[in-house]
């Protein structure tokens, strides 16, 4: 887990702040998007694909973030020592996987029959499933002489690239990395080759990698895998209701000719963004782009759009697991798309309600003591949003009593304005958060991506001052019209008999041993930190973060952000 630090000291109002974008168009119809600063010798660049899993079908669940993953394999010239024998492998592989997926096919036909319990069972596999799969085996051994493990990422770090990453959401993939402002030409031949003619190599090894992060991140963790179900009950119609990472069975089924269509159909030029922000001039580095990303063929027509709208929620939801964590109730209601005018003063009502200063944890927290931890955000997506309140749960109460006690804090919120100088407060914490998001290159660079994946990357200069107008009358309208008991869903978990307790820090208490292993080592580097400063930085970093995942944040997150606060209150005390 990374910890995005961020500039403490601003200025307190920056609502007029604007970042100088300039917008460009290529001639196979590819968006470029610019914004020169030269501050230091480095550029920070990207694209965006507008596609995420939202474009995706049962069956196919989890193409996006596998192609994501398939985009680092290179290219005919990145990533192998012999292309025409890499390519004659990788058609010897399918070739093999279509004779597995006939086999597949008679084997799902034995599971409806009963003859078969568990397709991923491998004893369950028949003879001649094994048989093929041996032969595969033998196929990627020999494909491993051939390829080059990790090409791509060695010769942007031998030439001084750094942070070379990717992510996959709900509405878009964004790809991107920091080059020496010299290195402007290499970035823009190697992310356009890897567009012009990548080479999906150990496709089926790289599937299983995914399904291995799935297990990792989803089902071995305590409420990872209620949390899928829970999100499938809050999402009745749309989309949004199945997992990024994709649903196992269809992770497993996945062919690289899917993958293939699914290229063709969503990386066309017309559905990509080339963003830059660092030391160059637009005008040459306009004429690159056209040199190496005008290559790409442009796609005929448009990628199909998502019509499949929400159903209105006619009652209200809930949700009862035992798991092998604290106790916390987590409740959502459903708000609108990315754009809308009422997001505007959800996100301020989000920070009126959140943070070490905010109601929750004033109330929950500190006054009644019924909450170890609270927490509240707005997340709006390309078509529909949703807005968190939740809280983990001291010893001795129940989550139903934080429950009723949030409900009473949204029924006060209805029915008293809230001071101006409470929203004020807000406010500036926004100004300053925006400050801080826009102090260098690579955050803003995340920034114009996000919200152009979200399909308007002029939010990050139009944001600011609609948050700045947010009223108390604002945040009392969308307090009724969305904080209803039939517009919400309610997820309540109580922790599963034998787990826990004893000597466990109760902090702890559901982590995996790999993030109790993290938490510690971070938590003792905190817990030894003297510098007050420092350590409201990591915490305004931590909290924009966790903002910026919402429901995916990793549980240890909200660990390490309950023992930042904890330190800080400790040496503010003193």
């Amino acid at each position: 887990m990374r910890i995005l630090l961020g500039l403490f000291l601003v200025p307190l109002w920056l609502g007029a702040q604007q970042v100088a974008v300039k917008e460009h168009q290529l001639s196979n119809g590819m968006k470029v998007l610019l914004l020169e600063r030269n501050d230091a010798p480095s550029i920070s660049g990207g694209w965006v694909a507008r596609v995420g899993s939202v474009d995706e079908r049962p069956g196919i669940t989890g193409m996006a973030h596998l192609f994501e993953h398939m985009m680092f394999k290179g290219t005919p010239t990145i990533g192998t020592k012999d292309y025409e024998k890499d390519i004659e492998i990788i058609a010897a592989q399918e070739k093999v996987r279509d004779a597995m997926r006939s086999e597949e096919r008679r084997m799902r036909e034995m599971w409806r029959r009963g003859e078969i319990t568990d397709l991923q069972d491998p004893d369950q596999k028949t003879v001649e499933w094994n048989q093929l799969n041996e032969e595969f085996k033998k196929l990627v051994e020999a494909h491993r002489k051939v390829i080059v493990k990790n090409e791509f990422d060695r010769i942007y770090t031998a030439n001084g690239g750094s942070g070379m990453n990717a992510y996959t959401s709900y509405d878009h993939t964004a790809y991107f990395i920091t080059v020496p402002a010299n290195k402007l030409e290499l970035f823009m031949w190697m992310e356009s080759e890897r567009l012009l003619r990548p080479i999906l190599r150990e496709f089926y090894a790289e599937r299983d990698v995914v399904f291995e992060e799935r297990r990792m991140r989803t089902e071995s963790t305590p409420l990872g895998k209620f949390f899928e179900s829970f999100n499938s009950l809050f999402w009745e119609s749309h989309p949004y209701s199945w997992p990024i990472i994709g649903w196992p069975s269809d992770i497993t089924a996945i062919s690289k000719k899917q993958a293939d269509a699914f290229y063709g159909t969503y990386y066309m030029p017309q559905n990509l963004t080339l963003v830059m922000v660092g030391d160059f001039k637009s005008k040459p580095a306009l004429a690159l782009a056209e040199k190496y990303f005008g290559r790409l063929k442009k796609g005929e027509g448009r990628p199909p759009d998502v019509v499949t709208l929400e159903q209105p929620q006619k009652a209200e939801k809930r949700f009862y697991a035992e798991a092998e964590t604290n106790p916390n109730v987590d409740i959502y209601w459903h708000t609108p798309a990315f754009g809308h005018k009422d997001t505007y003063p959800l996100s301020v009502l989000a920070q009126v309600l959140s943070t070490r200063t905010g109601r929750l944890h004033k109330e929950l927290v500190l006054g009644k003591k019924l909450a170890t931890d609270t927490w509240a955000w707005q997340g709006a997506r390309k078509y529909a949003g949703e807005f968190n309140m939740g809280a983990e749960i001291t010893e001795g109460n129940t989550p139903e009593m934080a429950e009723q006690e949030i409900y009473r804090l949204i029924e006060q919120i209805k029915t008293e304005p809230v001071p101006a100088k409470e929203l004020q407060k807000v406010k500036n914490n926004f100004a300053a958060a925006e400050y801080r998001r826009l102090s260098s290159n690579h955050p803003i660079l995340m920034q114009i991506m996000r919200s152009e994946g979200l399909g308007n990357w002029r939010e990050i200069n139009e944001a600011g001052p609609k948050i700045q107008a947010v009223t108390p009358a604002d945040l009392q309208r969308v307090a009724k019209k969305y904080f209803t008991k039939e517009n919400r869903a309610v997820a309540v978990y109580t922790r599963k008999p034998g787990t826990g307790g004893g000597d466990e820090d109760p902090l702890m208490a559901g982590l995996d041993a790999q993030s109790k292993a993290m938490a510690r080592k971070m938590s003792s580097s905190i817990n030894a930190n003297k510098n007050l400063e420092e350590l409201k930085k990591q915490l305004a970093g931590l909290e924009a973060q966790m903002e910026q995942n919402g429901a995916k944040a990793p549980p240890v997150m909200k660990v390490i952000r309950t023992v930042l606060r904890n330190r800080i209150a400790e040496l503010e005390k003193k």
